[in-house]
């Protein structure tokens, strides 16, 4: 049971995202029926650590046995979506292959959990131009932090 918890119309979450670099590039999903972008993750299972959750995720979505390089930020987001106010609280790692380098392509692809999410490799230099979320992303992933920062986001509308 992942840790997200529904009150009335507001919904807290925490989730865990890995930050995959190769050649200059970011890996990226997104859900088929939506527009907007985010780093490859999921949530945190109760009685769960962040760093535990990202390797099991980057497993289950994209079978890749990853390891975990370093805490870049952790954030509190409140936003809406889907007419609910949600309070997340998230863990970005930057994290590489346990074996070999991430299967570099330039086409959209799928994971291992079918075709909701869609995956893909997107220069760096060009995330200012996608609808990527959290958007503190679309500037940061350029210069990656040498040590944890904490923000905070409050992007109601």
């Amino acid at each position: 049971m992942d840790a997200t918890f529904h009150i009335k119309n507001a919904v807290f979450n925490v989730r865990v995202a890995g930050v995959m670099i190769e050649n200059g590039h970011v890996l990226i999903h997104k859900q088929v029926s939506e527009n907007h972008w985010a780093l490859p993750g999921g949530r945190v299972e109760i009685l769960e650590n962040s760093q535990s959750c990202i390797i099991r995720e980057m497993k289950e979505e994209l079978d890749f046995d990853v390891k975990i390089n370093r805490l870049l930020w952790m954030t509190e987001n409140f936003f809406e979506y889907n007419c609910k106010h949600y309070h997340e609280i998230g863990f970005y790692y930057n994290i590489s292959s346990v074996t070999s380098p991430f299967h570099f392509t330039t086409e959209t692809f799928h994971g291992e959990e079918g075709n909701r999410l869609i995956y893909r490799w997107v220069p760096i230099n060009e995330l200012k131009q996608i609808p990527l979320f959290p958007e503190f992303l679309r500037t940061s992933l350029e210069d990656l932090p040498l040590t944890p920062k904490h923000l905070i986001f409050e992007q109601y509308s």
